[in-house]
């Protein structure tokens, strides 16, 4: 906020604006160039005194205990920059611990706290991902171009290169017309902006409808079909690693998206369950077999048919054509049965699915296998009034051991057998208060179906559906380990 001294010399100050506007403009051709033009009307003198208390830093966190020990550590980051500037600190949210509502994760139930917290004393909303790196005097410095009386959505943008079934085929036509930001890079909204969509939230309560990709829909919420605004494009936020030459000029960077913090889980002990059925065991199955396969220790194929030649197990369920929830059930029974070798880690994948274990193996040494946890990519159903999340099925689903004890014990069971097995359990773990825990490594769709912006910096774990692409061919291209792969986990397990 504004001091009244700092005000006070807004007069003095625009006497002088006629001579400096020219050398103002000319030095702004030498910055890192912009896809949305701020024009000068846009920019206030008294703009240029923003103070970083009016700057609310939102942390993405999660209540798994290792996200909960990143966005701590870049809390603690944030307030040591604040300190060696000599500048007040900003406040710093942790977005597990602003609410008991699961929906919280998808922001928009969240802006109406916001707006009331902050709405009257505050200029902007920056919201961090856990592994989002931030020079704060850049980016104070690019807060400052902008007129934070009007209504602003900042981002490094993002768009499809074809329409996309995660994204409902929005914008078929010409998918690249509409932009979204890449979370990683951080992004902001101005308070303005904040407090207009908490009316409309006010008046128009949230559908109680599915979350599939968070960036998307909140950029798509904004726009409102044209009548707010669309994302503008800065530079500044970035999504290359924190010690990379080029981003010297950037105020955000990437921490990592392939975190290793110890010795990674050992192949045998992680428990493989393949959900099949016999009309894909000549399809399918084979291309398991063929690329990862080859990379699990402990590894059974379910089945409605038990075929000796693959081999393949039948569980008792009778195949569906959707759902699978009666399979997927009897898979998590089997896991704490004494039929299979006592591991820590369950991965229940489809047939179709397509996987690095070894990249698997490396990330779960962050994760404490006593804790239940359920890990993959999430999706939320009904969050904006209440709802539960759910870790998609075709990325793959994460339980550990402790999980799944909890799971069963809970009484928590399918009300049919083609019941969506991951909604269901979502229900369950919400109704358990165990947290559903995201990895944007996993991924329930093709590579094509994703920004080639958004996956230039990820190592991914997973992908699916082998429709329209050569299953194989995508394997070793995205998840295949090489040397170039076990250099960035070796490197970030160093900056861990």
């Amino acid at each position: 906020m504004l001091s009244i001294n700092s005000q006070h010399g807004y007069s003095v100050a625009r006497r002088f604006l006629l001579w400096l506007l020219v050398p103002l403009i000319t030095a702004r051709g030498n910055d890192m160039e912009s896809p949305t033009k701020i024009h000068d009307a846009d920019k206030p003198p008294s703009e240029n005194q923003l103070d970083l208390r009016e700057v609310v830093f939102v942390i993405q966190s999660q209540r798994n205990s290792f996200h909960v020990r990143q966005a701590e550590k870049l809390r603690k980051d944030l307030l040591l920059q604040a300190q060696a500037l000599q500048e007040s600190p900003p406040v710093i949210l942790l977005l597990h611990m602003l609410s008991d509502n699961e929906g919280d994760w998808s922001i928009l139930p969240l802006l109406p706290y916001l707006s009331s917290q902050f709405g009257k004393n505050s200029s902007w909303i920056m919201f961090l991902e856990e592994d989002t790196r931030v020079k704060l005097h850049k980016l104070h410095e690019v807060l400052k171009k902008f007129d934070r009386r009007k209504e602003w959505f900042l981002g490094k943008p993002l768009h499809d290169e074809e329409s996309t079934i995660i994204h409902h085929y929005a914008f078929s036509e010409n998918p690249a017309a509409f932009e979204y930001p890449d979370f990683s890079a951080g992004w902001a909204l101005s308070i303005p902006l904040v407090n207009r969509l908490t009316s409309k939230i006010e008046e128009e309560p949230l559908k109680s409808d599915f979350t599939i990709d968070l960036k998307h829909e909140v950029a798509l919420y904004i726009w409102e079909d044209g009548k707010g605004p669309r994302l503008t494009g800065v530079p500044e936020l970035c999504t290359l690693p924190e010690h990379n030459p080029r981003a010297q000029y950037c105020a955000t960077t990437v921490s990592s998206h392939s975190p290793v913090c110890s010795q990674p889980v050992k192949s045998d002990n992680i428990f493989v369950a393949v959900k099949t059925c016999k009309k894909f065991h000549s399809d399918r199955v084979p291309v398991v077999k063929k690329t990862w396969g080859r990379q699990s220790s402990l590894l059974e194929y379910y089945s409605d048919y038990a075929d000796p030649s693959i081999p393949t197990i039948d569980l008792g369920v009778p195949n569906t054509e959707r759902g699978h929830c009666g399979k997927t059930f009897a898979i998590l029974r089997r896991f704490l049965s004494s039929h299979v070798p006592k591991t820590d880690w369950l991965l229940i994948v489809d047939d179709d699915t397509l996987i690095s274990l070894p990249r698997l193996q490396a990330l779960l040494s962050c994760y404490d296998s006593s804790e239940p946890v359920c890990l993959g990519e999430r999706y939320g159903y009904g969050l904006g009034q209440g709802g539960y999340s759910y870790i998609t099925g075709g990325g793959g689903m994460v339980f550990s051991r402790e999980a799944v004890v909890q799971l069963l014990a809970s009484g928590c069971k399918c009300y049919s057998n083609d019941a969506p097995d991951d909604m269901v359990l979502g229900m369950c773990l919400n109704a358990l208060r165990v947290p559903v825990t995201h990895s944007p490594l996993f991924h329930q769709a093709r590579p094509e179906d994703y920004a080639k912006e958004f996956l230039a910096h990820q190592i991914p774990i997973s992908f699916h559906k082998h429709w329209n692409i050569d299953p194989i061919a995508v394997f070793n291209k995205w998840l295949k380990n090489d040397k170039h792969t076990e250099g960035l986990q070796k490197s970030t397990k160093e900056e861990l």
